[in-house]
């Protein structure tokens, strides 16, 4: 295999999965350019039968042939691949890695540390439609350029952008990375609350789901803060402030700060050690 031709994954998941098909949508590289690693033989062979990427033999001998690394494995996973890479990694390699809560430090010095270039990212799973937030910040030995070589793949499966301070990844984890979640928990709430309000079920989840869509594209698109939005829809005396009185009086604003604040906690204690999930 010669070097320097193929983008490489460590790990085929859903996320390595993604990526792949951003990165040939944009044409950014050729299927027969990439390839990918995983200790689990169904995901290679998933890869390579929806993408037409190849598979190599194993991490090192995609390390040795890649350019450019995307180390897509969990946190707890991590450490164990670093170190069977470490001899073939040099200062040639870009490693990318999207293992949430995993410190810049620790990845350089899982590869030897030295020349050995890195970028980190915190990516939110909206990226498996496209529609994903990354957030980048790049390593003691990683140039520019380097950050923004990994920008234009995160770019190739939603928005991305680029931190200087790592630390801030904390909190783009609590709120980013962990937020999806709160959205999806909130859309719970509302579809129950239409059904015991009478409405079936599927009809309830069809009005949350267009009312989710519609807000976001409120957000993005117009010149409103959220607060001008919200306050468009609130009448004196109606029914939209009914609704948000109650929410206020059940927590709901102080619940979803709070929320932040604990996931962002939490991925500051497993930036100590990668030992969990997100």
């Amino acid at each position: 295999m010669k070097s320097g031709k193929k983008l490489g994954f460590i790990g085929a998941g859903n996320m390595a999965g993604a990526l792949i098909q951003g990165v040939l949508a944009r044409k950014l590289y050729r299927a027969g350019d990439i390839w990918v690693s995983d200790a689990v033989a169904a995901q290679r062979r998933l890869a390579r039968r929806r993408h037409g990427v190849s598979a190599a033999k194993d991490n090192v001998d995609l390390v040795r042939g890649s350019q450019l690394v995307v180390l897509a494995v969990k946190p707890q996973t991590l450490p164990q691949v670093l170190e069977e890479v470490r001899a073939a990694a040099n200062s040639r390699h870009l490693f990318v890695s999207i293992a949430a809560g995993v410190p810049l430090r620790r990845i350089e010095q899982g590869l030897g540390g030295g020349a050995v270039r890195v970028v980190r990212v915190m990516p939110n799973t909206p990226a498996l439609l496209g529609r994903g937030m990354s957030v980048l910040v790049r390593g003691s030995a990683a140039s520019a350029r380097d950050l923004r070589r990994a920008m234009r793949i995160f770019r190739a499966v939603g928005d991305a952008m680029a931190f200087e301070d790592e630390g801030l990844l904390d909190a783009v984890t609590g709120l980013s990375g962990s937020g999806p979640a709160y959205v999806y928990r909130l859309a719970e709430a509302l579809i129950e609350g239409g059904v015991r309000q009478g409405l079936a079920a599927g009809v309830a989840s069809r009005l949350v789901f267009q009312t989710f869509d519609g807000a976001s594209a409120m957000l993005r698109e117009t010149d409103q803060t959220p607060q001008q939005l919200r306050e468009m829809v609130s009448s004196p005396g109606g029914t939209t402030l009914a609704g948000l009185a109650e929410l206020e009086r059940a927590g709901f604003f102080a619940a979803a700060v709070a929320a932040v604040a604990a996931a962002t906690a939490r991925s500051r204690e497993l930036g100590g050690g990668a030992d969990g999930e997100r």
